[in-house]
């Protein structure tokens, strides 16, 4: 098997471990904020670091950034954890921002004694004006030099509470000047009274996320803290607070760094938990869940597997760059993996009547087909055959050119599995519609029977299910949430206007009986039609598919149309 070249990533660590950085230090965390599910993006950042994890040999912990009470959740957090569990990863340590808010405190102490921080008492409109712009420099707060003694006792009076939220801040003390927007006086600690999902009231102050994410990093002594390429800005003031604790007493061994890759997009979907959680909060789709939305969660619901999104993710790989990923090929992964793991069943989606004319009238007979011949050829399953079948409508034409090679008046099919047939008579309704066809058969042409009758050539072979053994199920037959590749670049700006009206159609179909069984989340290839997952909200008289994937990708072919 040839090995996979190293990502840039790879070569970095390669190369700090050449210049003698202990690998026993190696260690990686993903911290997700819980305040919202887990997208399909966040699965490239798990997949980097769990997988950079097992290639080394090194802990990954699982770090819940939680600094913001306003947003975060306990059911974000446990649907997290059940996330990257199903993705097959396993972590570490389960930490949490939260957990070192009293170090975090300290830490920020320490930067007002040294002169490194002060409080800020202008609004936050005077504060954003005197800040400039990329091309311009700022101007210092006429707060900046306070006293140290001042500092430090409206700070303590923030963390009692004894401060409305806006009136006060912490900023670090850095440059106004500074090239880096990120590095004029960034805010370090803003008062917040709300409950936090952990800490309750015990806090009144939060640490903003570029203060606690790099130090929690450094408590956790991460060796190589990974993130998306957004934040490639952040990582000047990442370092200028690790700089400023090497001189604390308390200096730990590992400095973290800081390095960044491109994110993940995905065509016609967005990567935003912000903009998901508007979907969900306009009930535009079925909650976090919706089998349309790119949530890890969502496409689980939908039927795809740990497997075929680690290989897309594979697939995927790791860049500098940012660049959209064509949808197609996560459809490509999963239906590569479901072929080789899902049973075949036989489902009519659009059904028409067919009468088998010279079959036994109270005759029921029990034939066999296989289960998956990906698999096993051997493992077979049991499959009622009578008189009286449907078919889909668009497998029959009372008149076709030599092209089609399905049911037509005077031509031969081999129903799957079964016998092979010839179309000889309609029956039409009072509006002229084809309600019914009559057909016969050949009763010698019984696949795997081993008759000169049975090994005859047709070229069509179509998928049934009777009338009177037949199940009725309902599918939910999805297409893209969004008509636009880039949702949200229309006049407008508005995302929301993007949306496809016919993302999801609901359809009633006939299915062999053997699905009368299926449980929540099985997936089966419903023959020549596509893979289907059971949806939670089955129940045993109302059995529910999702449409996962079709066999082919026919949205390119849509889109050239």
């Amino acid at each position: 098997m040839e090995s996979k070249p190293e990502n840039f990533i790879e070569q970095i660590i390669k190369e700090d471990l050449a210049s003698g950085f202990d690998s026993k230090k190696l260690k990686f965390r993903f911290p997700p904020e819980p305040n919202g599910y887990l997208h399909i993006g966040h699965a490239k950042a798990i997949g980097l670091n769990f997988g950079l994890g097992e290639k080394y040999g090194a802990p990954v912990n699982l770090r819940f950034d939680d600094t913001n009470p306003e947003k975060e959740e306990t059911e974000y957090v446990k649907a997290i954890k059940e996330d990257v569990k199903w993705l097959g990863y396993s972590w570490s340590e389960e930490t949490y921002s939260s957990d070192n808010f009293q170090q975090l405190y300290e830490w920020a102490l320490f930067l007002i004694e040294k002169g490194k921080a002060y409080i800020d008492s202008q609004t936050s409109e005077d504060m954003a004006e005197q800040k400039g712009t990329p091309t311009t420099i700022g101007k210092n707060s006429p707060f900046r030099n306070r006293s140290k003694e001042e500092n430090h006792k409206i700070f303590a009076e923030m963390k009692n509470g004894f401060h409305e939220e806006g009136v006060h801040v912490l900023r670090a003390k850095i440059d106004m000047t500074h090239p880096n927007m990120l590095m004029r006086d960034p805010i370090i600690y803003r008062v917040l009274d709300k409950p936090h999902h952990r800490t309750g009231y015990n806090w009144k102050i939060y640490p903003m996320y570029d203060w606690a994410h790099g130090q929690c990093d450094y408590i956790e002594q991460v060796s190589h803290s990974l993130c998306s390429l957004e934040f490639k800005p952040h990582r000047d003031l990442y370092d200028w607070f690790i700089d400023i604790l090497k001189t604390n007493a308390k200096t730990l061994p590992v400095f973290p760094k800081q390095r960044e890759f491109a994110r993940l997009n995905i065509s016609y979907t967005i990567m935003s938990k912000r903009k998901l959680s508007v979907l969900v909060e306009k009930r535009l789709v079925d909650g976090w869940d919706d089998p349309r939305m790119p949530t890890i969660s969502g496409l689980r619901r939908r039927g795809y597997t740990p497997k075929s999104i680690r290989e897309f993710i594979n697939k995927v790989g790791v860049a500098k760059r940012e660049n959209v990923i064509d949808f197609s090929l996560l459809e490509f992964c999963v239906r590569e993996d479901l072929n080789k793991e899902a049973d075949r069943k036989m489902v009519v989606l659009n059904p028409i009547k067919l009468t088998i004319a010279n079959y036994p009238e109270d005759k029921t007979e029990i034939l066999q087909s296989e289960d998956n011949p990906e698999k096993d050829l051997n493992t077979k399953r049991k499959i009622p055959f009578s008189k009286n079948l449907y078919i889909e409508r668009e497998d029959f034409k009372e008149e076709a050119n030599r092209k089609f090679f399905r049911l037509t008046i005077g031509k031969e099919v081999r129903l799957k599995s079964a016998y092979i047939i010839k179309g000889v008579a309609v029956k039409k309704d009072s509006e002229g519609n084809i309600s019914e066809v009559i057909c016969e058969y050949d009763p010698k042409s019984k696949s795997g029977s081993g008759t000169e009758q049975s090994l005859r050539k047709v070229k069509g072979t179509l998928h049934w299910v009777t009338q009177k053994e037949s199940i009725d199920i309902a599918i939910n037959s999805y297409d893209r949430l969004f008509k636009e590749e880039i949702p949200g670049t229309n006049e407008e700006a508005d995302f929301l206007k993007d949306i496809n009206p016919e993302s999801l159609k609901v359809i009633r179909a006939k299915a062999e009986p053997s699905l009368s069984s299926a449980a929540e989340g099985e997936t089966f290839q419903f023959q020549r039609k596509g893979y289907f997952t059971v949806d939670k909200k089955s129940k045993a008289d109302d059995i529910i598919f999702n449409k996962t994937v079709g066999l082919r990708d026919s949205w390119k072919q849509q889109k050239l149309i």
